[in-house]
C-alpha cells in the first residue's frame, strides 16, 4: 500500500515578506541544508542519512524529510519489497539549491579555517 505524502501548507514569508525568509521556511534549521548537501550526490536510503548526520535522532530526521518532501524539495521513493525500501533524492527544485549548498559549505569551511588560525 502506498500512502501519498503528507501535504502540508507552504510557511510564507508573513513575517516581513522578505525572500530571505521564504526560503529559510524550507531549508533553515540544522538539518534540512545538511540532509539536502548529502543528497546533492544522488539517491541515499533512511539509514544511510542518519550515518551521514549521526546528531540528529531518526525522529527528526523523519521530521525534517517529511517537510522537505511536503515543500517538494526531496522525493521519497517506496519500492513495493520485504522489507520495505525507501530512496531520498532532490527534486529539480532541490537540485537548484545546490549553489546555495555548495556556497554555504565554502563559507562554513572559511569561518572553520579562520576560528582554528585564531
Amino acid at each position: 500500500m502506498i500512502v501519498p505524502p503528507i501535504k502540508r501548507t507552504r510557511r510564507r514569508a508573513d513575517k516581513t515578506g522578505c525572500a530571505v525568509e521564504a526560503t529559510l521556511s524550507v531549508i533553515g534549521g540544522i538539518w534540512k541544508p545538511v540532509i539536502l548537501f548529502h543528497l546533492l550526490e544522488g539517491k541515499l536510503r533512511f539509514n544511510a542519512l542518519c550515518r551521514l548526520v549521526p546528531a540528529a535522532t531518526p525522529r527528526m530526521m523523519t521530521l525534517q524529510l517529511r517537510e522537505l518532501e511536503a515543500d517538494g524539495v526531496i522525493n521519497r521513493i517506496v519500492y513495493p519489497e520485504v522489507p520495505p525500501k525507501v530512496e531520498y533524492e532532490l527534486t529539480a527544485s532541490g537540485v537548484s539549491l545546490a549553489p546555495v549548498l555548495i556556497a554555504m559549505r565554502d563559507w562554513g569551511e572559511r569561518l572553520q579555517r579562520n576560528e582554528e588560525s585564531a
